[in-house]
């Protein structure tokens, strides 16, 4: 099927399957938030937060399903035989395409939590979407900008304090908290803007790591680190789901949290000094590792799962 199937009508088979899993799921999915907002009872809540999580993770195996199925994309993954759906994970990613996130949740699905992303405080007033994410436990991030602390300095210190509390949920059940730590998605011209010294990555930011690690970062099992790689070009969504994606690698790296991850990066002069060269320092490395997984042959093939529509 897939050697006779034109681009257009795979890609339009595709997002057709998409949109209805989407459309089906979405109806119970926001039912649920809203008998979450209402009802005010918690183990109410924490009843409609695992039904909700199970939604989602069927979305996500509907979707994965579909491109098995229907794309010739081969996928080449390494690592992550020791993750646990049962852990708490920072998952840490270079980006480069919209495909990334679906990538992930092909890939992560079953061997972590349901990833979940921080959120801008204000996106949750989006109309419908914003109380999903809300239901789904994602968490808001709140930060005040310099000019506002400095208008306000009692303020200060309570962006963090807000983020802390809405991650007190994550207590009792177990998360994947993801940040791409580049801000956004690599181009050419984003690269040459930053004067990037990294070879197909941006430069790191690492107060948005930072600022995970110190809301929840005694939490935290593990840094599940990932490096994706699109060695034939990287596809637009479009491209992806007209199979004109023949390869995908990932490497997934799990690195420990220990005690100089953790401090106040906003505070303390020398630690956020030493936490950003920490993130340069791994940065440097998914560099190396990009530049192997790009080549046509990558290193160690038996160690390589290999999945073929």
């Amino acid at each position: 099927m897939n050697s006779i199937v034109p681009a257009p009508l795979r890609g339009t088979l595709v997002i057709s399957i998409v949109a209805f899993s989407t459309a089906t799921l979405f109806i119970p999915l926001i039912c649920l938030a809203i008998i979450k907002v209402t009802v005010p009872w918690k183990l109410s809540r924490s009843l409609c937060t695992r039904v909700l999580i199970h939604i989602s993770s069927l979305w996500v195996y509907i979707n994965s399903q579909t491109f098995t199925l229907l794309l010739p994309t081969r996928w080449e993954v390494r690592g992550g035989e020791k993750l646990s759906p049962e852990g708490w994970y920072l998952v840490l990613c270079n980006h480069q395409s919209w495909v990334d996130i679906l990538a992930l949740q092909k890939e992560l699905k079953g061997k972590v939590p349901f990833l979940k992303f921080f959120l801008k405080q204000q996106l949750i007033w989006v109309p419908v979407m914003g109380i999903a994410w809300w239901a789904l436990d994602f968490p808001f991030m709140k930060r005040y900008k310099k000019e506002y602390i400095l208008k306000y300095p009692h303020k200060k210190g309570k962006d963090l304090e807000a983020t802390r509390k809405a991650c007190e949920k994550f207590r009792t059940s177990p998360v994947s908290v993801m940040n791409f730590v580049e801000g956004t998605r690599f181009t050419l011209k984003k690269h040459l803007w930053q004067k990037s010294p990294y070879k197909g990555l941006l430069k790191p930011k690492a107060a948005g790591t930072a600022f995970v690690l110190s809301a929840m970062g005694d939490q935290m099992d593990q840094i599940v680190d990932v490096t994706i790689a699109y060695p034939k070009g990287i596809p637009t969504f479009w491209q992806f789901i007209c199979g004109k994606t023949p390869l995908i690698r990932m490497q997934i790296n799990t690195l420990p949290i220990h005690e100089k991850l953790r401090g106040d990066y906003f505070n303390d002069t020398d630690f956020r000094d030493s936490f950003q060269q920490a993130i340069n320092n791994l940065w440097l490395e998914k560099e190396k590792r990009l530049m192997e997984m790009q080549q046509d042959i990558w290193e160690n093939p038996d160690e390589i799962k290999k999945e073929a529509a």
